[in-house]
């Protein structure tokens, strides 16, 4: 039998494979982990934590009003973007530590480079070093593209924003996924002029119709200028678009032709858009989709599947057609958030090092969206549910009383979706401020199969917007 290094090399330095790293070296099995970015991965370096710090500064905007409306004498203050930045990138330092002691604790070695696959059971790194290892786990996350658009490059993506010198003066997001939406409300919030694109009918495709439609509207009443049905046609340097503009009828070539692939971070830009809008930003932020990272891994050579998008194909147990190889988190496109690749990550040590078989649960997993207001769901959409069977939607929308008494307009949603056959919740959709932290619990009783009797039979906590989810007697619709 062959000796092998280790009996674990982790590639990826995330959360999912940190988690399992850790997990796995605990059972006693020698570990090594390369990663060759930062420790921490997107959620932590990139993406959930530095974007959720980015919320709380954006909502303090409208405290000193509302503070106001209740008797205290607050000015409105301004926003220092040099100080958050600061802070910010002294606190993911201070995060990146962390995973770092925590992996040298467990005993895991660590290689800060890049890896790629030789064969089943050999990793090559960029170092020049070559590990040999009974197991491998690719847990190499995903990246955020650019559309196929010329001069795309002088665009903005997500990882661009948190290294921003200063904040500009107005921004054009294109997307209408999560991040796109996010974004918006965090810059304008900062009081960034914000403008977003978005080519579909509605923003948050896959999300509840209700619920999108009262986020989109939330934002616009934010200030920030909503164009559904409306995606780039072109875009250049604005300073280069100025010029050749001048220059026109002196026989001097368009400017759009001579600009360069790529500008510098957060240049200003001239767009043109498919509704004849035409418009320069200081900025624009492309959040039009993400890539699973296997580029260049040495993947397919070995015969490892990968899927349409650059997806690693995966069984139920997280392992790939090569049985020695396993894959978790967004590299494998399932379910693209942290906690579920920190479960793929735990489930791959109890199957692999444990001995016990641990299928992946991807079923009820709960999500949030930190527009402002949050979206916090779990379940099925009515769509989803009214396409699967008979349905009652339990929905109120009201003003909550801390912005009503403020003078706000701001509306809070809360709806459920109920089986007619057999009373389950099948659905629990939230738009409202922290929804995030209430979805988190209606989840537990959701994925417990609670029914509608259950919430009816709970006592409301009053006064809670959130009372309204076992207070909603009379169904709204059926289906």
């Amino acid at each position: 039998m062959m000796a092998f290094d280790v009996d674990l090399f982790v590639i990826g330095g995330g959360s999912g494979g940190v988690r399992a790293a850790r997990m796995a070296a605990a059972t006693g099995a020698k570990v090594a982990l390369a990663e060759d970015s930062r420790l921490g991965g997107t959620c932590v370096i990139r993406g959930c934590v530095p974007k959720k710090l980015m919320v709380f500064a954006s909502s303090f905007r409208e405290m000193p009003s509302e503070a106001r409306a209740y008797g205290w004498d607050i000015p409105d203050g301004s926003f220092d973007w040099s100080v958050f930045r600061d802070k910010l990138h002294a606190e993911l330092d201070r995060l990146e530590g962390v995973y770092r002691r925590l992996l040298d604790g467990s005993g895991v070695k660590i290689y800060d480079t890049r890896a790629r696959l030789s064969d089943a059971h050999r990793v090559a790194l960029a170092s020049g070093e070559t590990v040999t290892a009974k197991h491998i786990l690719i847990a190499t996350g995903g990246r955020p593209v650019r559309p196929d658009l010329p001069n795309a490059g002088l665009g903005l993506v997500s990882d661009d924003i948190f290294e921003l010198q200063s904040l500009p003066k107005s921004i054009l997001i294109v997307g209408g996924g999560f991040i796109a939406c996010e974004m918006a409300c965090i810059m304008a919030g900062l009081g960034v002029k914000v403008t977003q694109f978005y080519r579909g009918a509605q923003i948050l495709r896959g999300f509840d119709d209700e619920a999108r439609g009262l986020i989109a509207e939330s934002m616009k009443a934010q200030g920030i200028e909503l164009h559904l049905g409306t995606n780039i046609v072109e875009m250049a340097e604005a300073a280069a678009m100025a010029e050749d503009d001048a220059n026109m009828g002196a026989g001097v070539e368009s400017a759009v032709d001579l600009l360069p692939q790529s500008g510098q971070l957060g240049c200003p830009v001239w767009v043109k858009a498919t509704n004849g809008m035409e418009q320069s930003f200081d900025s624009v932020l492309f959040a039009t989709g993400r890539s699973p990272n296997t580029a260049h891994m040495g993947l397919e050579d070995l015969g490892v599947t990968l899927g349409r998008y650059g997806e690693i194909s995966v069984d139920a147990y997280s392992q790939t057609a090569i049985p020695s190889i396993y894959a978790i988190g967004d590299v494998t496109n399932r379910v693209n958030l942290t906690p579920v690749a920190i479960r793929e990550g735990m489930a791959f040590v109890r199957t692999v090092f444990e001995g016990e078989p641990t299928p992946v649960d991807h079923d009820l997993i709960p999500s949030a969206v930190f527009t402002q207001p949050e979206l916090g769901t779990v379940g099925l959409t009515e769509e989803a549910a009214r396409a699967q069977e008979p349905i009652e939607v339990y929905c109120t929308s009201f003003r909550p009383m801390r912005t009503a008494f403020a003078g706000g307009d701001a509306r809070v949603l809360m709806k459920l979706i109920i089986s007619q056959s057999s009373r389950k919740v099948l659905g629990c959709h939230i738009v409202a401020p922290d929804a995030g932290e209430m979805i988190q619990l209606a989840a537990i009783a959701v994925k417990m199969g609670a029914t509608k009797e259950d919430f009816d039979r709970t006592v409301a906590v009053h006064p809670t917007m959130a009372e309204e989810l076992v207070t909603m007697r009379t169904a709204t619709r059926t289906a």
